[in-house]
């Protein structure tokens, strides 16, 4: 009886997702779009959420995060303060240990500074900065358990690779994290609907989200008073993003994932780059064709 019901809820899983309708008109301007990207591998996902219709290319390609692990990390950071184990507001103590070299604001901290664990988790998101980003995905409970989260999402291919037993390998084809353009928009719809941890938790989530300091690419072809959720990453060989746009005639999420890039350049010229910012206004002037707003040169 049981192995009946399983077959039956498989099929019918099965069922749902093939029936996922498409978004036509928008699905041919993307892949007109996208067919002469020859600077690497690209793939998309864009979703609808008042209709449900989607567009996807290579929507399910595994592509390196970059810096959206930090979305996966997030959450489970997220996990911890609901089960009461971290509390939003408490101090923490910096210490030299957790210095990741580069350019990060939490990086200039003397050891033994103090700071709010809210104040990291906005260094994360907002400034994408690493030294905070790893000092929580270790408060999270480390990789492994993030990645436990994920998968308890059904989340089959997102998962963090850096300083996580068992994922060496992964993390020498795609670097700290990994993911696919539908499951990051996924994650994206879950938290924004309240599936993730909590409805509360999720609220927070999305707020946090739209505080983003890296708004020149995709979230500069929406309107300066559109309330955009985002988190985007770059490395030489791969730049994307992920949006959560608060249109007004529906919301709708869109996840462009790249890799394998020739062009490495960090210019805004960036081929990668310049493709993330027609392709944002594209679905932009798609949804809301009667919009007359242009962003300005």
């Amino acid at each position: 009886m049981k192995k009946a019901l399983w077959i039956v809820c498989t099929l019918l899983s099965c069922t749902i997702a093939m029936a996922q309708r498409t978004e036509r008109k928008l699905q041919q301007k993307v892949e007109a779009l996208l067919k002469d990207f020859k600077d690497g591998q690209i793939g998309v996902y864009i979703k609808n959420l008042r209709t449900g219709k989607v567009v996807m290319v290579n929507a399910d390609t595994v592509f390196p995060t970059a810096s959206m692990v930090k979305i996966p990390i997030l959450i489970g950071i997220m996990d911890k303060i609901e089960k009461g184990s971290l509390q939003y507001h408490q101090e923490l103590e910096y210490k030299d240990s957790l210095l990741y070299a580069g350019s990060d604001i939490l990086g200039s901290f003397k050891s033994g500074e103090k700071i709010e664990l809210g104040k990291v988790m906005m260094l994360m998101l907002t400034m994408s900065d690493n030294t905070a980003s790893l000092w929580l995905q270790s408060l999270a409970g480390t990789g492994t358990r993030i990645n436990e989260l994920m998968d308890s999402l059904g989340m089959q291919f997102t998962r963090v690779n850096s300083r996580t037993p068992g994922r060496e390998e992964n993390r020498i084809q795609f670097g700290w994290g990994q993911t696919t353009p539908r499951e990051m928009a996924t994650l994206f719809e879950k938290i924004y609907k309240g599936e993730v941890i909590s409805k509360k938790a999720g609220q927070k989530m999305i707020r946090l989200l739209g505080r983003n300091y890296w708004d020149e690419v995709a979230i500069s072809q929406v309107p300066p008073d559109v309330f955009v959720a985002s988190k985007n990453g770059a490395i030489n060989q791969s730049r994307s993003e992920t949006l959560l746009v608060a249109a007004p005639h529906g919301h709708y999420i869109f996840s462009v994932c790249t890799k394998n890039l020739s062009d490495q350049s960090w210019s805004s010229g960036n081929e990668a780059w310049t493709l993330e910012r027609t392709l944002s206004a594209l679905i932009w002037d798609y949804f809301e064709p009667h919009s007359d707003w242009k962003p300005q040169e």
